[in-house]
């Protein structure tokens, strides 16, 4: 049993998202910590357009899967949405072929960091206002 069942949307919604931004955390902190590796290609990990598809549904033509054998065109519900990992080769052929700008993953891992707290923050209030409507307004 999913124990996230019995709340509503936007909780379960919240909770996704603090699922998949520490992922990209993790992702974040692990190409900070191989910035001095030679040949190391640091990974990117993406799941924002698709989180946003999957809540809003896509803006573009809708089209149904005549056969179950063929490609889903993206998620269908906000709970199949995983990410993705994609690694960036170093391209400028220069020095030990280390792809990573550790400014650029200071400042990803800060904005990361900003909306996991600012997620935690408003899943705080919602069960917040739950635990006050259990306890009858006390």
């Amino acid at each position: 049993m999913d124990i996230l069942k019995p709340f509503d949307y936007h909780t379960q919604l919240l909770s996704k998202v603090l699922d998949l931004r520490s992922e990209k955390a993790q992702v974040i902190s692990s190409n900070i910590a191989n910035a001095e590796t030679p040949g190391f290609a640091p990974s990117e990990f993406t799941f924002e357009q698709d989180l946003a598809n999957a809540i809003h549904g896509s803006k573009s033509i809708n089209l149904s899967i005549s056969n179950s054998a063929h490609f889903s065109i993206g998620p269908s519900n906000f709970n199949s949405v995983n990410g993705k990992i994609t690694t960036v080769k170093d391209k400028s052929g220069i020095g030990d072929e280390n792809g990573v700008n550790v400014d650029k993953e200071m400042l990803a891992l800060s904005e990361n960091e900003l909306l996991y707290e600012t997620a935690a923050q408003l899943l705080k209030k919602r069960l917040g206002l739950l635990k006050y409507v259990v306890s009858g307004g006390q």
